[in-house]
């Protein structure tokens, strides 16, 4: 600046000529350059010579001027000038980056106006740049963006790899809807060896179409050469917000919500009886331009009109909400007749009931804590649903059938009766299924010599995939013991399902239990209802009812033999710790669940002990009673040891049925599937762990059997309502 005020100061002299005065005897002009010495830098900024015309003895000519001794490398821009008397013009030097760099050369500037000729001089000086950068990209991609919203991106990282300072001037060229973020972005200069992001927004306002908005950032990098990058592309593709549309399925309480994204984003549905909501589902995305993404919006109450609105996240970040829309949702499939108690003062565990009713209207529902049904599943005339779990993919995998004993009894089957395993969607459709023929298809196919009859009781999604499906058959036996002649003999059959539906692994109970043993309801010979994966070893733990056993299958993930690794209850492997051997022991018992993350070793395993057969009562009026087990299993020590065991009242005597889990909030919970309290029904409690448990929560069914109760999250994996 110093140098500049100089420059000026001297031309201002020159010009108005008031350095002193002078004899004239023709018109003539004055003529100055300066600064008196400039430096320009290879491949660096122009910097710029001024020149400056003044008149003496009233001269009114045009003056044409022109620059010589110009090194190679280094151009002047113009390359002449024309000023007249009074005027100042500039010549911008620049020299390119494989100029020849020297310390100091002459520049003369003649001026010439007729015959009138003067020169002027500047010493020149041509360096090398004293610093070097680089920058992480030439080009940015912002995606797709939503008119009106704002999305800002660093957009380039530029690092200073030289000794020297850095300066930066940045500018922007091209589509208004990019500006530079002053804020976090590049300073004006940049130390050696640090680096600096310039960041720079988007905010369009006018649908680009199929063509993208562009711009050019311009770092106006100084003291380097000309072969240093210091521009960026930018590109953007923008479009309106989309607007959802919301339609009926086949289930009265289920929503299709669609939304078509321009850009790959993804999408949840707020909805509630008003526009605060209050309740979400989980996220689903697209990963196209232009793709739809098709949400069942699930968990509202019947005949109740709701609101729901989307709202959606780009892939790059940007947030928008479509419209609010209303449905109004229609009778339960599946009514669950209930009555709701909660202990003043306690707090549930939060999320929704899973019931499956085997009586009445038969089916899956899924309620909340106040009894009100959100969601539910008939199933098909003359069917029952026993098994039903809820996939990682949001779907259920459920059994349809006629029941364990339909086929043995000889009982009547309904018109057009489903025997299958279905992997449904929240509207009720059907995505996957294998029925009980196609089954027996396959694993005749297979070289298996069984004929299965039903799916039954249970079914267990594995970790990779595969479904473990509980099948039926019956197989003949001559002259069994107390049993003369022929008697038919029911047992059951556990299949390993991979993804195609084919059998991978099967295990039949006949190859691997003593059928002269059959403590409870012989001919129907086991029983089984549960089987859970052990994922510690990954082994099976199955629930036979009619054996009073809980065992342990050695099935190593499809790897297995089948043994019997050993035997939980009354005459099996364990000793029985902290209770009294035989009566302690569980009895026609159902549903083993982990109350530990591990489940080798050393572990604890919950049950619901239905007690239907008790062994070592004192007196017959003191039995049936069921209880609420939970013991710690030492598979080395072989002791089964009770950590608990809440007996239940007479009144709370479940003959059939239910099942047991632990809380997240360490609670239990216990379905009591056929009981009398007050009336024919299902009692489902939450309770407090320990010695003397209290009740929490308590839901009772009138009049319909509960075979299963659930506390379960949300109807979407990893929401928790």
């Amino acid at each position: 600046m110093k140098k500049l005020s100089l420059v000026l100061s001297f031309l201002t002299l020159v010009i108005c000529g008031c350095g002193g005065s002078s004899k004239t005897v023709t018109a003539d002009f004055t003529f100055a350059a300066g600064p008196a010495t400039v430096s320009v830098m290879n491949g660096g900024a122009p910097q710029a010579v001024s020149v400056a015309v003044s008149a003496l003895n009233g001269f009114t000519g045009t003056v044409s001027i022109a620059v010589s001794g110009l090194p190679t490398g280094v151009t002047a821009t113009p390359a002449t000038l024309s000023l007249s008397a009074g005027q100042i013009g500039q010549f911008m030097l620049t020299a390119a980056s494989a100029a020849v760099s020297s310390s100091a050369g002459t520049l003369t500037f003649t001026a010439t106006s007729g015959s009138l000729s003067h020169t002027a001089t500047t010493t020149l000086a041509v360096t090398a740049g004293n610093t070097t950068a680089t920058l992480s990209d030439t080009s940015f991609d912002f995606g797709g963006n939503l008119l009106g919203s704002t999305v800002a991106k660093s957009v380039v990282t530029v690092t200073n790899t030289g000794a020297s300072d850095l300066s930066l001037a940045p500018t922007l060229t091209g589509d208004a809807s990019y500006a530079i973020v002053p804020t976090g972005s590049c300073g004006a200069t940049l130390a050696a060896g640090m680096t600096c992001n310039e960041i720079v927004s988007y905010t369009p306002t006018v649908a680009s179409g199929g063509t993208a908005q562009t711009a050019t950032l311009n770092l106006g990098l100084g003291d380097v050469d000309a072969a240093t990058s210091d521009t960026v592309a930018l590109t953007a593709m923008s479009a309106a917000v989309p607007v959802g549309t919301v339609t009926a399925t086949n289930n009265p309480q289920v929503a299709l919500y669609s939304v078509t994204l321009p850009f790959p984003g993804s999408m949840t549905v707020n909805f509630g009886t008003d526009t605060t909501y209050g309740r979400s589902t989980w996220s689903e995305s697209t990963s196209v331009n232009g793709g739809t993404i098709n949400m069942l919006v699930a968990g509202m109450l019947p005949t109740t009109t709701y609101h729901m609105q989307a709202a959606i996240v780009l892939a790059n970040g940007v947030t928008a909400t479509d419209t609010d829309h209303t449905f109004a949702t229609k009778a339960a499939l599946v009514p669950v007749p209930a009555t709701i108690t909660t202990t003043p003062g306690a707090t549930p565990q939060p999320g929704v009931e899973e019931i499956t009713i085997i009586t009445g209207q038969k089916g899956v529902a899924v309620t909340d804590l106040q009894g009100g049904v959100l969601w539910s599943y008939l199933a098909p005339a003359g069917e029952e649903i026993d098994g039903a779990k809820l996939l990682p993919n949001g779907h259920w995998l459920i059994t349809v059938a006629d029941g364990q004993t339909a086929n043995f009894l000889h009982l009547p089957f309904p018109p057009n009766n489903v025997i299958a395993v279905r992997e449904i969607d929240l509207a009720g459709n059907i995505v996957r299924e294998l029925s009980m023929a196609d089954l027996n298809l396959e694993l005749a196919a297979a070289g298996y010599s069984l004929t299965l009859d039903q799916f039954h009781h249970d079914i267990t999604p594995l970790p990779n995939g595969h479904w473990i499906v509980l099948t039926s058959t019956e197989k003949m036996f001559n002259n069994l013991p107390g049993y003369p002649g022929v008697t038919n003999v029911l047992g059951d059959v556990i299949i390993d399902i991979d993804e195609n539906l084919r059998p991978v692994w099967v295990w039949s109970e006949f190859d691997h239990l003593d059928i002269n043993r059959h403590p409870y309801q012989f001919p129907d010979w086991t029983h089984t209802n549960a089987v859970i994966y052990s994922p510690s070893d990954g082994n099976l733990i199955i629930s036979m009812r009619h054996q009073n056993w809980v065992i342990k299958v050695a099935y190593n993930d499809g790897a297995g033999n089948g043994d019997i690794l050993w035997h939980l209850g009354y005459q099996g492997d364990f000793k029985l710790v902290g209770g009294t051997d035989p009566i302690d022991w569980q009895y026609a018992q159902h549903y083993p669940y982990l109350f530990s993350a591990n489940s080798s070793g050393i572990f604890k395993l919950g049950l619901m002990d239905n007690g239907d057969d008790r062994v070592g009562c004192v007196a017959a009026s003191a039995c049936p009673y069921s209880t609420i087990p939970v013991f710690q299993i030492d598979e080395g020590a072989k002791t089964a040891t009770l950590l608990q065991n809440q007996k239940l009242p007479p009144n709370l005597y479940s003959f059939f049925g239910g099942n047991t889990e632990l809380l997240d909030n360490g609670d239990i919970e216990y379905d009591l599937a056929g009981t009398a309290n007050p009336t024919l029904g299902s009692d489902i409690f939450e309770v407090t762990p320990g010695a003397t448990p209290t009740n929490v929560w308590h839901l009772h069914t009138n009049g319909v059997y509960a075979y299963r109760g659930y506390r379960i999250p949300s109807l979407y994996p990893g929401v928790q309502w």
